[in-house]
């Protein structure tokens, strides 16, 4: 959109604001592509086996190693999603 064009064109050195910008977008019928929100969908009628919950919201640990979690992270890039 016209706030993100704005910033590469103040990095290319030239001087405009927001609201030039966004009437040349206008006047050119030029329209951002705005990207859907990521939802992340939970099946659970898959069939496959579930751990049980151990920690049962127990958080505490007295010391080191006693509760290990685990979660994935998704990382949407150019070549598509990742996870971490």
């Amino acid at each position: 959109g016209a706030p993100r064009l704005t910033d590469e064109l103040r990095a290319q050195g030239y001087q405009f604001n927001v609201k030039t910008v966004a009437a040349s977008l206008r006047r050119q019928g030029l329209r951002a592509k705005a990207s859907r929100r990521f939802r992340p969908v939970s099946y659970r009628k898959h069939g496959l086996p579930v751990s049980e919950n151990l920690l049962k919201q127990d958080f505490y640990a007295s010391g080191p190693n006693q509760k290990w979690v685990g979660d994935i992270t998704y990382l949407r890039t150019g070549e598509g999603w990742l996870y971490l």
